[in-house]
Order: structure tokens, then sequence, then C-alpha cells
């Protein structure tokens, strides 16, 4: 009798420390669960904020009808590019390639407005600003061969309208932005080691930014969507 008692204590005891073991198991795979879900969730935050951050545009509908009035532009000729900024009054450059790597911080390029250079992992998106993004984020959306239209803060509310109908004439991989460089113009387009610059803006202005989006649009070392 005795011998079948402990016998039937020992089967006891075996079958706690199964049903304990088994209870272990079971809070590791809750945590372990738990920890996934936490990882989850934080990238797909992280994802959020890398969307807005490059996000298109900026100031809502509300905001761009306020800084581009409603304006037109004359209607396009066919002209190259040489000729049509010689018309106009502005001019072509070709910058060098200052190289492409990713950096964190602030850098100073040797254009104005920047045309190549090292630049923010995070490209800004296409679409029309209010304020412009940081440069670091615009240089590196040259590299993915967008055109990048510029003027002068403080440029007359009919200027900025008639970009702004430039822009909507063909707004594919295109920005249009205040700059924030402190460029020597009163309008610019920049694409990946190019630059149109002018001064001033009359009526040829509109076809040498034409002939100029058209040249150098996914022109550049990575060509993206």
């Amino acid at each position: 009798m005795a011998s079948k008692r402990g016998e039937k204590e020992a089967l006891r005891r075996e079958r706690l420390a199964r049903q304990q073991a088994a209870d272990s198991a079971a809070r590791r795979r809750r945590r372990l669960g738990m920890v996934a879900a936490t990882v989850l969730v934080v990238a797909a935050v992280i994802a959020v904020l890398a969307v807005v951050a490059a996000g298109g545009g900026d100031g809502g509908s509300a905001g761009q009808a306020s800084l581009y009035p409603k304006e037109s532009i004359p209607a396009p000729h066919k002209v190259g590019l040489a000729e049509a900024a010689q018309a106009a009054g502005c001019v072509v450059k070709d910058p060098k390639d200052e190289g492409n790597t990713h950096v964190t911080g602030p850098v100073t390029y040797h254009t104005n407005p920047p045309t190549s250079g090292p630049h923010n992992p995070t490209p800004a998106g296409d679409g029309v600003y209010t304020t412009a993004p940081q440069k670091e984020n615009y240089v590196h959306t040259l590299e993915h061969g967008r055109i990048e239209l510029q003027f002068r803060p403080g440029a007359p509310a009919k200027l900025r309208g008639q970009l702004k109908a430039l822009f909507d004439e063909d707004p594919y991989h295109m920005l249009l932005m205040p700059n924030n460089t402190g460029m020597p113009y009163v309008v610019a387009a920049t694409a990946w080691t190019h630059l149109i610059g002018c001064k001033s803006v009359n009526d040829k202005t509109w076809d040498a930014l034409r002939a100029f989006r058209d040249a150098y649009r996914d022109q550049a070392p990575e060509r993206l969507p």
C-alpha cells in the first residue's frame, strides 16, 4: 500500500511539474508576442512619420491659394533651352557633381540653389509647398530626377501665381517652393547638376523654364516613381 501511495504521489508531482512547465512556456510566448506587437507598432509609427516627412507639398488648399493666387502665363512655344534662356535673359549652368552620400546634419553646398551633394536620407515629396523643405531633403529629391521650381521669398503675388500655373501645366515629378538658400535669382529651376536662374521675369521666362523642365526631368542618377 505504501508503495502504491508513493507511486501515485510521484505521478502527481510529475503531472504538476509538466503543468508548471507548460504554464511557464505559455507565459514566455505571451511576453514574446507582446514584444513583437510593440516592435510592429513602433515600426508603423516610424513609417508614418517618414511618409509625413516626405509627403508631397504642404499648407493645404487654403494655404496654397493664399500664396499662389490664380494667374495665367503665355502659351508654350517649342524652343531649345539655350535659345529660350537667352531670349528670357536667364543663365543656364551645369555645376559639377558634389556627390550623393547620405548625411543627417546640415550641408554647405557650392551652388545656390543647390544642384547636388550629400543629402538627407529622406527625400522631399513632389508637389506645391508654402514653406520649403530642408535643402538636404530636396537635394535628395533632385537625385531622383525631379525638377524644382523656386522663387525668391517676397516675390510678387502675380509671379507666384504664374509659377503655379506653370507647375499645373505638367506637375509630374515637379516641386514648387519658396527658396530658402538666399539665391541670387528671382526665379530658378534646378535638376541634378543643372540650374537655370532668372534675375528678372518676362513673357519669355516661361518657355525657358519649360525647356529646362523638358530637358532634365528624370535625367538623374536614380530614376524613381
